[in-house]
């Protein structure tokens, strides 16, 4: 419930600081004391539109705090989570208003947007008014009510979850069908990569290692000619070894005529022997490990021209083929098993909508008997407040073509003020008095369900009196039995209907009260007094008379005041 209204700089409002309780509160005093200014600085703190003229003269600024008790299953609680802002101890909604026409507002000591401050505040407190634009008068308010009436809640979140178990099902087959369109216009390709690849048969490290031994044998195909001319050097025909060891065999037959000059000779020509024989070994070992086949140089040439070329073909590199290949192998796999896929997600799409419309019907066929049910209980309150002849009608169209997380429901208040008339929306053929009675109706049935927990009426009883504002205060003091509820009167029947009475009434700056055509230099301001029983019985005498106060006046208000205990 509200706690604590406090205003500062506020039009006529200087300082005004209340504490509110349980139950029915009225606002009473005179015409222009500044009942709406007060309305106007609550709705300026629920979220309404600033506006600069607000401020009180002469100062660069004004502001509204409004204190809130919250129970602990609230909706706000879920608003400020969302939000991520404290929630610990009274809920705090601050709006300061700058003369200039910019505003400020916070909840809980942090700076909000005007959107989040609208969004908490229409959970908090409900305006109703003869030109109220809030709360129920608002169509896309009454499937809401129809669901907190009846109790569906439940059904309703329900079918929101259906709604989008449906509708991601509907996307995963979309992407699926989409992904199996393109896939199918690049098949051939994907099979021609698959077989071409896997005829390759590309290595990882297979082009490193074919051009490392592509250039060992191109370097090996240089050198072997020179091998084999030293060859032919050390053991051809043109080798010194045949001369050598003739020369050997005719000094040793020399020997024994001259050993001494011999000998050193024969030793030197047989190291030379020895060291060519040595020389033609290393000559043919280099030649046999050189020797290579052209056509193994040709296949090495042609494999690397085939995996390049492939890698140039896929955009990749050599090393990367394989990984390529098995992309391509998957995708292929997946292609074919795409149609089972599809079959299953578009199995899936059917069943989630089923279920959803299956839960969509029968939530529908709940607000189709539950708006019966809440037209008859508006209506059996209509006839003491002066609309006897009217109707109360709820009007729920269903269009399963225009299915939503709500269901196909579209659900508005329509109204028929005189037989034979036809019925339209609520705002749209209730007048203003009208307007207000309709809605003092639908809050008494619909109580403390779907509503906020603060209610504020403004002057609901313009243009009735005696027994239709006896029957409006019969239907606020009911209704403030579930609900904390202000309103402001001029109805002395409301008025003592109250559990707390509060008056609002101009003085001047010396707390004088304030008079029509004071002087400039006399500021007036607006003070809000509460009432004892005393003052009380005064106010409401006053109601009933007058500016002048009669000994009668006060005896109807002492009657008034006991048909209301």
């Amino acid at each position: 419930m509200l706690a604590a209204l406090s205003i500062r700089d506020i039009v006529l409002i200087e300082k005004l600081d209340l504490t509110l309780s349980e139950g029915l509160t009225v606002l009473t005093g005179e015409t222009g004391a500044g009942k709406s200014i007060l309305l106007d600085a609550v709705s300026l703190a629920l979220g309404g539109r600033g506006d600069g003229a607000l401020v009180r003269h002469g100062l660069p600024k004004g502001q509204v705090t409004l204190t809130f008790d919250l129970s602990p299953d609230h909706p706000a609680h879920a608003i400020l989570a969302a939000a991520e802002l404290p929630d610990e101890g009274p809920l705090v909604v601050r709006r300061i208003q700058m003369a200039d026409g910019r505003t400020r507002a916070s909840v809980n000591e942090e700076s909000v947007s005007v959107q989040t401050l609208r969004l908490i505040g229409a959970s908090l407190i409900e305006l109703h008014g003869q030109h109220d634009d809030r709360a129920l008068v608002d169509p896309a308010s009454h499937r809401a009510v129809i669901d907190a009436f009846g109790g569906l809640g439940a059904k309703a979140e329900a079918v929101g979850a259906l709604w989008k178990a449906w509708r991601a099902a509907l996307s995963d087959a979309r992407a699926e069908r989409e992904r199996l369109e393109i896939a199918a216009r690049d098949a051939d390709f994907t099979r021609h990569a698959v077989e071409e690849l896997t005829a390759l048969a590309p290595e990882v490290g297979e082009e490193a290692a074919l051009s490392e031994r592509r250039t060992g044998m191109m370097r090996s195909e240089k050198i072997a000619a020179d091998l084999d001319e030293a060859l032919d050097a050390v053991a051809g025909g043109s080798s010194p070894v045949p001369s050598l060891a003739a020369a050997v065999r005719r000094l040793e037959r020399r020997a024994g005529e001259a050993q001494d000059l011999v000998r050193p000779a024969v030793e030197a020509i047989d190291q030379a022997l020895d060291a060519l024989e040595t020389a033609r070994a290393h000559l043919e070992t280099a030649l046999a490990d050189a020797a290579f086949e052209p056509a193994e140089l040709e296949r090495i040439e042609e494999r690397l021209f085939a995996l390049r070329a492939a890698a140039r073909k896929y955009a990749a590199s050599v090393d990367d083929l394989p990984a390529v290949a098995a992309r391509f192998s998957a995708e292929l796999e997946r292609l074919d098993q795409s149609a089972a896929t599809l079959a299953r997600l578009e199995k899936a799409v059917a069943a989630a909508e089923t279920a959803y419309r299956a839960a969509a019907a029968d939530l529908s066929s709940e607000r189709q008997a539950t708006a019966g049910v809440l037209d008859a209980a508006v209506v059996a309150e209509l006839p003491p407040l002066k609309l006897e002849r009217a109707a109360f009608i709820t009007k729920v169209t269903s269009d399963p073509a225009s299915a939503g997380p709500d269901g196909y429901d579209q659900v508005e208040f329509w109204v028929r003020t005189n037989p034979g008339t036809r019925p339209g929306p609520l705002m749209k053929v209730a007048s203003g008095g009208e307007l207000s009675r309709f809605l003092l109706a639908l809050k008494v049935v619909l109580a403390d369900r779907g509503s906020a927990p603060t209610l504020i009426f403004d002057e609901i009883d313009t243009g009735v009196g005696g027994a239709v504002a006896d029957a409006i205060g019969q239907r606020l003091g009911r209704l403030a039995q579930k609900v904390q509820v202000l309103c402001v009167t001029h109805a002395p029947q409301v008025a003592a209907r109250a559990r707390h009475h509060l008056l609002i009434a101009k003085a001047t700056a010396d707390g004088a009260p304030g008079q029509d055509g004071l002087a400039e230099d006399a500021p007036v301001t607006t003070r809000v007094a509460p009432l004892n029983a005393t003052t009380r019985r005064e106010e409401i005498a006053r109601m009933l008379a007058g500016a002048t106060v009669t000994a009668e006046a006060r005896a109807a208000a002492d009657r008034l005041l006991k048909a209301a205990r």
